[in-house]
């Protein structure tokens, strides 16, 4: 019953915007709907963390530690992003960028967005897995395109072809996963890519057919990932869209392409008993962590320059999952969850700085701190931590990945520190300006609510400092269940 309320929630939210998101007060109502799907995640978590893996709704869908995980943060995030959305939305009406009609699209589309990657993060059928990520991508090209000028018309057109692109291979994938499966378990219908009977079975896949489509699925749900170097769609529809649809595309999206890759990893693993998946996921990741991070010192918009740490940091956690094992696993789980409480921060007072500075240059944007220190300082202590200061969670999972990577993989391990390294310097050093230059901002309409900010940013801390044994718990069993 949890489930279907988690998911009832945003699709009815969907409807019930699609009339009323342009009123004023459909930004309580987007937030309303977020937080009863927020209150269902919750309780379906608890759940499954007291009586263990569960197959509902005539096996169509299947809840583990590992996507309940996922899901509990997802429906998080999407509660604190509307919270801030209100009034960075109403900001953007009074300048008269949107009109009542955008409006409307963006409530509507905000939960249709949040309804596909639950919807992706929940089901136990591999086809419909496929089909609520390509509905995903349809959602955020129109978020994307939100304003309507010519430099987000081709961002949300880039995006929409690339991963068009990308989630056409992954079907091909899908297909041949299928075609494999039914060699095994028959005439089975639409129940030959359910991945709980297809995980019963993985051995005794064909290896070179499964072998294929591994490929393929990891090539297809990679670009959305952002992985290099499949990543260029990224930084463009982050850089045009209005910013909580780059919180939520940052902090969310790209942790829901990475768990289908995850999701096929288990299977193709168990059936080859080889080790090429994981180094292919480690290639990925490496070279994704090395183009983030030296691609950084180039970006002149803020917008961009944080994206491009989205796609270090998803680079960082695909290198994790490469390794595989226990630790790995569970560093990932942990860089998965600081990541996107962190860079949903960071974007959230990147929104309101750049409202401020009527501009997304960096050199337009300085001195926050002298201007609203709420702002400047949240920004700064973000900053901090997505670079990996301790004592924040994010450092704690890089150490993690790194000590892990001496052991397993020392000829990596100077490479990832490397990035790290680079990547660092470059975020700090352009957050001092922002933060301590001289201030020529402006005030806004509407104040800035910054309680999601350092909410996320004091969750950050706490897991950097200590970790609830019951989360300690459920994330060693997640990691067990990823295996490698």
């Amino acid at each position: 019953m949890e489930l279907l309320f988690a998911l009832a929630i945003p699709l009815l939210g969907t409807v019930a915007l699609a009339f009323v998101g342009q009123r004023s007060f459909a930004p309580q109502v987007n937030l309303g709907f977020s937080t009863a799907t927020f209150l269902a995640a919750a309780v379906l978590t608890a759940r499954i963390i007291a009586q263990g893996p569960q197959l509902m709704f005539a096996d169509q869908f299947f809840i583990d530690p590992f996507n309940v995980f996922l899901v509990a943060l997802t429906a998080f995030v999407g509660m604190t992003t509307a919270v801030f959305s209100r009034p960075y939305m109403r900001i953007e009406q009074d300048r008269g960028r949107l009109g009542a009609m955008r409006l409307r699209l963006y409530h509507s589309m905000y939960q249709a967005f949040m309804f596909t990657m639950l919807l992706a993060l929940t089901t136990n059928n591999l086809g419909l897995l496929w089909v609520a990520m390509e509905a995903a991508t349809l959602t955020t090209v129109l978020l994307v395109s939100l304003y309507r000028t010519k430099s987000s018309l081709e961002a949300a057109w880039k995006y929409f072809i690339l991963c068009g692109v990308g989630i056409a291979l992954a079907l091909f994938g899908t297909v041949l996963l299928y075609f494999a499966a039914e060699r095994v378990l028959g005439h089975a219908g639409m129940s030959a890519l359910l991945w709980t009977r297809l995980n019963a079975v993985k051995g005794q896949f064909e290896p070179g057919i499964i072998g294929i489509a591994f490929v393929f699925l990891l090539v297809g749900y990679g670009t959305k990932v952002g992985l290099a170097p499949l990543h260029s769609w990224l930084p463009d529809a982050h850089a045009e869209g209005p910013t909580p649809v780059s919180a939520v595309l940052s902090g969310l999206l790209l942790n829901v392409a990475l768990y289908a890759v995850m999701r096929n990893k288990v299977l193709v693993e168990g059936s080859l008993h080889a080790a090429w998946p994981g180094q292919m996921l480690m290639t990925f990741g490496l070279l994704s962590v090395l183009v983030g991070a030296f691609l950084l010192w180039r970006q002149k918009d803020v917008k961009r320059m944080f994206a491009y740490s989205s796609i270090e940091h998803m680079g960082i956690i695909t290198f994790a999952f490469g390794m595989g094992g226990p630790v790995a696993n569970f560093a990932a789980l942990l860089h998965m969850t600081g990541h996107a409480l962190t860079k949903s921060a960071i974007f959230y007072t990147t929104g309101h700085a750049s409202q401020k500075a009527h501009s997304q240059r960096i050199e337009d944007i300085q001195g926050l701190r002298e201007q609203s220190p709420a702002l400047g300082w949240g920004m700064m202590i973000g900053v901090l931590a997505i670079v990996g200061m301790p004592p924040f969670s994010v450092f704690a999972s890089e150490f993690l990945i790194l000590t892990t990577a001496m052991q397993q993989q020392p000829w990596a391990a100077p490479l990832l520190l490397a990035g790290l390294g680079v990547a660092f310097g470059a975020l700090f050093l352009r957050a001092q300006g922002m933060v301590f230059g001289r201030s020529t901002l402006s005030a806004l309409s509407h104040p800035p609510d910054m309680a999601p900010v350092f909410l996320h940013l004091a969750l950050v801390l706490l897991l950097g400092l200590w970790m609830p044994q019951f989360l300690v718990s459920w994330w060693h069993a997640a990691a067990a269940m990823i295996g490698g």
